[in-house]
């Protein structure tokens, strides 16, 4: 005990890596929770195998949770861990490529079996040669621990199976890293005895296996070192952990009840949007209706025609669910209703990566219909950000009577951070301006495609008011009447129309906010321009953190809007020398910039499943900073990732 020393830290990485059926979600899910108590800012990175269960033992099926913790804001989960957990031989060979040199190993020594290392590749085991000149772990602080064994024996008076015992292990590991990390312990405990409630040998098990944990590393000798990392300082109000998805799930409801309008969803489960129709379905009590629907296009005609009897229509689904939905969002751009779709990208073409990141379906939200039918285009920054994007698409929606694409993605969806929870007086109202009795014509007419004259959105006239019987569907409209029309000159004023239409809600649009510290855009130092959409955030944030703390000048810009284009972009993306365009795809965004605003778009793409790396993208930026400006950019004394 005297010998414990207690270092300050102001961020740590820790990846937590097994088998799929180590429960490595549930563990790092708990840090999570333990770290947001304490007040740390945190983002968190799970991954996972598309397999319901993979082989186990093998690298195919390993499982990770990574999360990034610190005293001060950060913006991603972390280009490398600086502690992994590894609960088997898949897990130390699958994660060793992405350590950095002195970064700590806490291994599971209890599968390092002749047929587990064989599963994973290994021709001997790398722990028979620690501390040897040829050991392959000799870049970093290995630190072999039995958890299987020493939580068998920690819960062997509950009577369990040893299989059983044995899968208290990863509450085994989380015990140890609350203690390395000075993490409350009482919230897992809580947690744990409601979850198991049902089954007491089981709870107790777990318990008893997480405080286990938690006393090895307060009185062993093998870790004589523990961490502490202060709560960071944060805008006063009420937080709470939130995913993506959760985020995305509370908007919709949100977006109802600022309108006054039931929600609607008609989705088929996809990963990985599934999590949104989950939460949904538990919110009957602020009028949401959820429908599971038979298919993917069931799906979003259920939710068109919710949307033409009153509700807000939402349809939630991945790229895939895109393809086979797109006739219908044609419909819904046709027949001018309200529609929020929510595409949680991932990996593509085809199925592709269901459980990895991507950010290739904007091109797909943009022009992915037959025929000229504009939708725009929504996406948000951050997990929390998604609550504020889902509110946004349903304005939209609502105000403009259109579809609205929301492009999420994987990495925000599963992802989470500390988020505000915002003052309800704080949200906008949104006036659905149903049409009434007084919209008819002198003559008593309706006429269903007649236009606001500021937004040109048409009237909505849900079923069940006298006078306000129209037709629709998606044969071309006669302005004014929405009768059938053949009529080429009419089908040209249409088409025109809708676009203007949705050009009009740049006008609804505030300015762009520039990041340039170094002055007004254009007429600051910064010659080179950064700008993302949707995920990249926090990649792009943190690598021009690096920049600028290397004392060298960069601005950036992230658009939250991409169809239309905020009015001012234009004008912003001309004032800089060279602009960088991140994306988590082969520069569908660059293409859009160049053909739009004329500008020499640098794209930085990467496509491999997994977020952008702050450190890479860091020297990307640096480089072109020392073009733009004939400078020498060295950013090897800084911290990656911060």
């Amino acid at each position: 005990m005297s010998n414990k020393q207690v270092k300050q830290l102001d961020r740590v990485i820790i990846r937590f890596a097994g088998d799929s059926g180590d429960g490595m979600q549930l563990t790092g899910d708990r840090f999570t929770q333990e770290s947001a108590v304490f007040g740390n800012d945190l983002v968190t990175l799970p991954n996972f195998p598309a397999e319901i269960r993979a082989p186990q033992g093998t690298l195919p099926g390993v499982s990770s949770f990574q999360v990034h913790f610190a005293d001060h804001d950060i913006l991603t989960a972390g280009d490398a861990p600086d502690v992994l957990v590894a609960m088997n031989p898949a897990a130390l060979r699958a994660n060793l490529g992405d350590l950095p040199q002195g970064a700590t190993i806490i291994v599971d020594t209890h599968d390092f079996t002749a047929r587990n290392l064989t599963k994973a590749g290994y021709e001997s085991n790398p722990l028979d040669l620690l501390g040897d000149a040829n050991d392959p772990l000799g870049a970093f602080a290995v630190q072999p621990v039995d958890l299987t064994g020493m939580t068998v024996e920690a819960v062997k008076e509950f009577g369990l199976s040893r299989k059983d015992a044995a899968r208290a292990k990863n509450m085994f590991a989380l015990g140890l890293l609350s203690w390395m990390y000075g993490r409350p312990t009482e919230p897992t405990i809580a947690f744990l005895e409601k979850r198991f409630a049902k089954v007491e040998a089981i709870r107790d098990a777990n318990i008893t296996a997480f405080k286990a944990g938690w006393n090895f590393g307060e009185t062993t000798e093998a870790f004589v070192v523990s961490y502490e990392i202060k709560p960071a300082p944060m805008a006063p109000g009420v937080y709470r952990n939130i995913t993506g998805n959760l985020a995305l799930a509370y908007g919709l409801v949100a977006g109802g009840v600022q309108s006054g309008l039931p929600v609607f969803l008609g989705s088929y489960p996809i990963t990985p949007a599934s999590d949104i129709l989950h939460e949904l379905s538990k919110h009957k009590a602020f009028g949401v209706t959820t429908l599971q629907a038979e298919d993917e296009i069931a799906g979003i005609g259920s939710a068109i025609g919710a949307s033409f009897a009153g509700s807000l229509g939402v349809t939630t689904t991945s790229g895939p669910g895109i393809a086979l939905k797109s006739e219908a969002i044609g419909l819904a751009v046709m027949t001018e209703l309200p529609l929020v779709v929510i595409d949680v990208q991932r990996g593509g073409p085809s199925t592709g990566l269901p459980t990895k990141t991507e950010q290739a379906d904007l091109l797909q939200a943009m022009y992915g219909r037959n025929g000229e039918a504009p939708v725009p285009i929504v996406a948000p920054q951050s997990p929390g950000d998604c609550f504020d994007a889902a509110l946004e698409a349903a304005r939209i929606a609502i105000t403009y009577r259109t579809p609205v694409m929301l492009l999420s993605d994987g990495y925000l969806a599963n992802g989470s951070e500390p988020w505000r929870i915002p003052e309800i007086v704080d949200l906008p109202k949104i006036d659905p301006a149903f049409a009434t009795a007084e919209d008819l014509t002198e003559d008593g007419k309706f006429q269903p495609y007649a236009r606001d004259a500021e937004t040109l959105a048409r009237p909505w006239a849900p079923p069940g008011i006298a006078g306000l019987e129209h037709r629709i569907g998606g044969i071309e409209k006669a302005d004014i009447t929405g009768n059938i029309s053949y009529d080429p000159a009419n089908h040209d004023l249409m088409v025109r129309t809708r676009q203007a239409k949705i050009d009009r809600i740049a006008d609804s649009l505030p300015p762009l906010e520039v990041d340039d510290p170094s002055g007004p855009p254009g007429h600051g130092k910064a010659k080179v321009l950064v700008i993302g959409w949707g995920s990249t955030y926090g990649p792009i944030g943190a690598g021009v953190r690096r920049v600028r703390k290397a004392g060298h000048h960069v601005a950036q810009v992230h658009l939250r809007h991409l169809n239309p284009f905020p009015h001012d972009l234009g004008d912003i993306l001309h004032r800089y020398d060279k602009v960088l365009v991140p994306e988590m795809n082969l520069g569908q965004l660059s293409l859009l910039l160049r053909g739009r605003y004329l500008v020499d778009a640098i794209g930085y793409n990467q496509i491999n499943g997994m977020p952008l790396k702050a450190a890479a993208l860091a020297e990307a930026i640096g480089g072109l900073v020392a073009d733009a400006e004939g400078v020498t950019v060295d950013l090897t004394p800084q911290e990656a990732g911060k």
